[in-house]
C-alpha cells in the first residue's frame, strides 16, 4: 500500500514543481525587461543613406534634411516653414537670393561663392544644390542670416534644430538604463544611458517619463531611474542679429489722393483736382503702367507737375500699375525673373530721381497665387533701392481674405514704409448681387486684419469717393460707378428718399421703374465720417482716397477733422 502511495506523491510533487516553474517563467516573462532594440532608421523615418532626420526643439518632424560631402542641407520649403521665409530662389536664372535692408545677397546655385555689394566671398562649401526639382541650402549658409543653432548626430543621421530657448526640466540618470520607444518594460530599446547622464524631461507620467537625451533621442525612461529633477534656463544663441529695416514713415497722418492721369495731358488737371483739397499732403498720379514682359512701362511723369505739387506742400508718390495692359503682359514672367525685376526697379529709381518724385506706390492687382513669392521678392528688392535713395515705398492691398494672403502683408509691413488697404470694392462691377462699395463692417475688418500683421502707424486705409448705382432686372444685375455729385443727382432726379442704414452706415435709397429695381448706397460726408472714426480708433497712419475729382468739396472738411485728432 505504501509502495503505491510513493509514486503518486512523487508525481504530485513533480506536477507542482513543473507548474511552479512554468508559472514563475510566465511571471518572469511578464515583468522582465525586453532586450529587443528598435530599428532607429525606421523610428526616425529615414529611407535613404543621405536622409537626415530633424528634431525641431523637442519634436521629430516629418521633413528630412540631406547630407552631402559632410554638409547638412535643408530644402527650401522646410527653411521657409521653420527657419526663415526670406530666402528666394530664381530657378530660371539659377540664383539663390537673400534680401537685406540695403543689399541683395546672391549665390549662383552649385557655387561656393556669395556676392554682395562689397564683393565676392568664398564660403568653403556649396551653398545650394539641386536634387531633382528640389533645392537644398546648406545649414551653415542659412545660419548666416537666421538665429538658430543645430547639432548633427550620426547612427542614424539626425540634426537637432533649436530656434527658441525657454526654460526646461532636466534630470540625472541614477542607474544605467535604457530609453525605450514607449513607456513599458516590453517596449523596444532606442538607446542606452549611463548613470550620471543628463536628460531633458519632456513629460512626466505615473511610472515613466518622456525624455530627450543629449544626442536628441526622444523616448521613455522609468521615473525610478531619474533623480534631481530641476528647471534650467539655457543660454540663447545670438550669433545672428536681425538687421534693422528702417522706414520713412512720417510723423503725421498721411492724406493721400490718387490722381488718375490717363495721358500726358492729364497732368494739366492737377490744379482742378486739388483746388478744394487743402489738407491733402500726398498726391499719387497714375503715371507708370507696365506694358511688356521685360519690365518696361509707359510714363506720363512730369517735372512741372512735381514742382507744382511741392509748391503746394504735397509729396508725390507716383503709382505704378499692371491693369492698363493686363491682357498683353504676364505678371509671372515679369516678377519671377531677377533680371527683369532689377531692370524695372532701376528704371523706376531713375525716373524718381530724374523728376524729383518723393516715392513710389505699387498697385499690382489680380496677381495669381503662383506670383505671390515673386511679388514679395520684388517688394523686398524695391525697398532696398528706395531705402538707399530716400524714396517712400507704399504698397496697395486688397482687404485681407484667405484667398489673397499670398500678398504677404506681414513682410510688406517690415520692408515697406506704408501698407495701403483698398477698403472698397466690397461689391464691384462683376458682383452677383447689389450692395455697398464699402460698408462699415467691411472697412473695419480690412483694418483690423491688417494691423494684426502690420504696425498700425504703417497702415493707410483707402476710402471710396465713388458710389455704384445698381440696376436689377430679370436678366441680371449691372452697375455703374459714379462720383458723389452724380449719385446725389440720381437720388434727386428720381425722387428717392435716402435713409440712414445702420448696417452699412450709409444713406441708402432705391426705386423701381418697370421691371428694373435701382439701388444706391451713397458715399457722402456721413458715411466717410463713420469710416474715419473707425480709422482713428485703430490709430493707423492715415487715409487715402480713390479718386480725386469724384468728391464733393465738403468731404475735405470731414477729412480735416480726422487729420487734426
Amino acid at each position: 500500500m505504501k509502495k503505491k502511495i510513493i509514486p503518486i506523491v512523487i508525481a504530485i510533487v513533480l506536477i507542482i514543481i513543473i507548474g511552479g516553474v512554468t508559472f514563475g517563467s510566465r511571471i518572469l516573462e511578464k515583468y522582465s525587461y525586453s532586450k529587443e532594440r528598435a530599428d532607429l532608421n525606421a523610428y526616425y523615418g529615414i529611407t535613404g543613406s543621405q536622409e537626415v532626420a530633424i528634431v525641431l526643439q523637442d519634436e521629430i518632424v516629418e521633413e528630412k534634411a540631406r547630407i552631402s560631402d559632410g554638409i547638412c542641407y535643408l530644402d527650401m520649403a522646410t527653411i521657409h516653414k521653420y527657419l526663415n521665409d526670406r530666402f528666394y530662389v530664381d530657378g530660371g536664372e539659377g540664383l539663390l537670393l537673400y534680401t537685406l535692408p540695403e543689399d541683395i545677397v546672391r549665390n549662383s546655385i552649385g557655387s561656393s561663392v556669395k556676392e554682395t555689394a562689397q564683393g565676392s566671398e568664398e564660403l568653403g562649401y556649396t551653398a545650394a544644390i539641386w536634387e531633382g526639382d528640389t533645392l537644398y541650402v546648406a545649414l551653415d549658409y542659412i545660419k548666416q542670416y537666421t538665429n538658430f543653432s543645430y547639432q548633427l548626430f550620426t547612427d542614424p543621421y539626425r540634426i537637432q534644430l533649436t530656434t527658441e530657448w525657454p526654460s526646461y526640466e532636466v534630470a540625472s540618470i541614477s542607474k544605467n538604463t535604457q530609453v525605450r520607444v514607449k513607456g513599458g518594460v516590453k517596449s523596444e530599446i532606442l538607446t542606452d544611458v549611463q548613470k550620471g547622464d543628463q536628460v531633458s524631461v519632456l513629460e512626466q507620467m505615473e511610472t515613466w517619463s518622456k525624455v530627450k537625451t543629449a544626442d536628441s533621442v526622444i523616448g521613455y525612461v522609468e521615473n525610478k531611474r531619474l533623480t534631481g529633477i530641476r528647471s534650467e534656463q539655457p543660454i540663447p544663441v545670438t550669433d545672428y542679429q536681425e538687421p534693422e529695416y528702417t522706414s520713412l514713415t512720417r510723423d503725421h497722418k498721411i492724406n493721400l489722393g490718387w490722381h488718375v492721369v490717363a495721358s500726358a495731358g492729364g497732368n494739366d488737371t492737377f490744379n482742378s483736382v486739388t483746388a478744394n483739397a487743402g489738407n491733402l499732403n500726398v498726391i499719387s498720379p497714375t503715371w507708370f503702367k507696365l506694358c511688356d514682359n521685360e519690365g518696361g512701362y509707359t510714363s506720363f511723369a512730369s517735372a512741372d507737375y512735381v514742382q507744382k505739387a511741392h509748391d503746394r506742400g504735397l509729396e508725390v508718390w507716383a503709382l505704378i500699375e499692371n491693369i492698363e495692359y493686363k491682357d498683353s503682359i504676364s505678371m509671372y514672367e515679369i516678377l519671377s525673373s531677377t533680371t527683369t525685376r532689377q531692370k524695372l526697379i532701376d528704371s523706376l529709381m531713375n525716373d524718381l530721381i530724374t523728376y524729383g518724385i518723393d516715392g513710389i506706390n505699387v498697385d499690382f492687382e489680380q496677381l495669381s497665387m503662383d506670383c505671390g513669392e515673386h511679388f514679395v521678392e520684388f517688394i523686398r528688392e524695391l525697398s532696398v533701392a528706395c531705402r538707399k535713395n530716400g524714396k517712400v515705398l507704399s504698397v496697395d492691398n486688397y482687404v485681407p481674405r484667405d484667398f489673397n494672403d499670398y500678398y504677404d502683408r506681414k513682410e510688406q509691413g517690415i520692408v515697406a514704409d506704408y501698407v495701403i488697404v483698398m477698403g472698397y470694392d466690397e461689391h464691384y462691377a462683376g458682383s452677383k448681387e447689389a450692395g455697398s462699395v464699402a460698408s462699415i463692417d467691411y472697412v473695419e475688418d480690412g483694418i483690423a486684419q491688417t494691423v494684426k500683421e502690420v504696425p498700425a502707424e504703417k497702415v493707410i486705409n483707402a476710402i471710396p469717393f465713388y458710389t455704384r448705382i445698381w440696376e436689377t432686372t430679370g436678366d441680371g444685375i449691372s452697375s455703374q460707378a459714379v462720383d458723389m455729385v452724380t449719385a446725389e443727382q440720381f437720388i434727386s432726379n428720381h425722387g428717392i428718399t435716402a435713409e440712414w442704414d445702420e448696417t452699412t452706415c450709409q444713406n441708402y435709397g432705391e426705386y423701381t421703374s418697370g421691371d428694373s429695381r435701382y439701388q444706391v448706397w451713397l458715399e457722402d460726408a456721413d458715411s466717410i465720417k463713420v469710416k474715419l472714426n473707425v480709422m482713428e480708433n485703430y490709430g493707423i497712419g492715415g487715409v487715402a482716397e480713390w479718386r480725386l475729382g469724384f468728391e464733393k468739396p465738403e468731404i475735405w472738411d470731414v477729412i480735416g477733422e480726422y487729420l487734426d485728432k
